[in-house]
């Protein structure tokens, strides 16, 4: 056996015999490390490691999802807090300000004093009969608005969270049991033969006609058909004695139209844009009739 001096330097001449090669597989520390890794793989954890190790797991996947949600949470915040306005006639109007939302596609086609025409594209709505005899009781519709909620956010076939829209629309229906469906506005609308009001919400552009079915019976779907409205837009809270008088309003104002007059049949509508939590003065309401061109 050869006897070798101690040496200050890193690699000596006799460290290793000369006719010995290593290849990558087979060097001796990685041997031991792939050993040491196996021993370890093999050694089972302890219940508390395991606790340990479920509750890290669990939080990081907590803060994850937490930061998912605030970030949905600021997204749907901001469209309340930085409203969009419409085009306004009057300082009443100027201060009115309505969500962010998706909402009814229109052109204006002319404006008078008191109202503007407007050109509604067709869209599709949920819609519910109301409880009571008036259409705007709190209790009556809280409830109706739940119901229409609640096929919104999942209570359908497909399970399907849809995005809110504007406005929700109140009207009284035709004589002939006209239904309509969930879009925004959110729509109340009162049957004149049984004196009752159906609300709708009008539904995300997005679905067309192919809109998942309600779990609900009291849910109908239904196409709006493209129509001419008069409009005029007010301030605050809706009540039922507001509705009349400012629906009797309107149509006496389009008695005198040189170019519209009310439709034959043709029901009140109220569109209402903003969540209840917002200030009377800045709140957006619509009262719209059905309207056709004279014959000239």
């Amino acid at each position: 056996m050869l006897l070798c001096k101690p040496s200050l330097s890193l690699i000596s001449p006799c460290t290793l015999p000369k006719t010995l090669t290593l290849k990558p597989a087979e060097k001796p520390f990685l041997t031991i490390i792939n050993s040491i890794t196996t021993n370890n793989e093999r050694k089972p954890i302890s219940a508390f490691e395991a606790r340990v190790s479920l509750v890290f797991a669990l939080a990081s996947q907590t803060s994850s999802l937490s930061q998912r949600l605030l970030m949905d949470l600021a997204t749907e915040t901001a469209k309340y807090v930085f409203p969009k306005r419409f085009e306004s006639q009057n300082l009443e109007e100027a201060l009115m300000a309505v969500p962010d939302l998706e909402t009814l596609k229109f052109k204006v086609l002319s404006r008078r004093g008191q109202y503007e025409i407007r050109e509604v594209e067709s869209y599709f709505i949920a819609e519910t009969m109301m409880p009571g005899r008036t259409g705007f009781d709190f209790n009556g519709a809280s409830r109706s608005f739940n119901v229409l909620a609640e096929y919104l956010f999942g209570k359908n076939t497909k399970r399907e969270t849809m995005e809110m829209t504007t406005p929700v629309i109140t009207r009284k229906t035709q004589s002939d049991g006209e239904k309509m469906e969930m879009t925004t506005p959110m729509i109340s609308k009162k049957l004149e033969d049984q004196d009752k009001w159906q609300m709708s919400f009008v539904m995300p552009s997005k679905y067309g006609a192919n809109l998942p079915l309600p779990k609900d019976p009291s849910v109908r779907i239904k196409e709006v058909t493209k129509k001419v409205v008069a409009v005029v837009a007010f301030s605050g809270f809706v009540t039922d004695e507001d509705v009349k008088r400012r629906e009797l309003k309107l149509r006496d104002a389009l008695k005198g139209d040189i170019q519209f007059r009310v439709k034959e049949g043709a029901s009140v509508e109220v569109a209402q844009y903003n969540p209840p939590f917002t200030l009377p003065f800045t709140r957006r309401n619509e009262i719209a009739l059905e309207v056709e061109r004279k014959e000239e």
